[in-house]
């Protein structure tokens, strides 16, 4: 298994897992204000959950194991880094 694979399967996962969480997280913020949200979250899940699975899909096509592990722990490090990052969650104004 050459090295350069492993580093490219990890930042295909690492991609692929920047596009499914910071999609999730611009989702919530649109969700939140949309008319029908219930549309918004759904068509999100899809569409995201699509290009992921597509994508490590692609990778597993390979045939080795350790390609598929390595995209597996950029997704979750992407995940961990977002997660870090993001802004906090703002506080829902209640009108009295």
């Amino acid at each position: 298994m050459m090295t350069e694979s492993l580093i490219l399967a990890w930042l295909a996962g690492a991609a692929l897992g920047v596009f499914f969480f910071a999609g999730l997280w611009w989702t919530v913020r649109k969700g939140l204000t949309a008319k029908t949200p219930a549309a918004w979250f759904l068509l999100s899940f899809l569409v995201r959950m699509s290009v992921v699975l597509a994508g490590f899909y692609w990778i597993a096509q390979q045939g080795e194991w350790q390609l598929l592990s390595m995209a597996l722990l950029g997704l979750i490090m992407a995940r961990m880094a977002l997660t870090r990052l993001a802004p906090p969650p703002q506080e829902a104004s209640h009108a009295s």
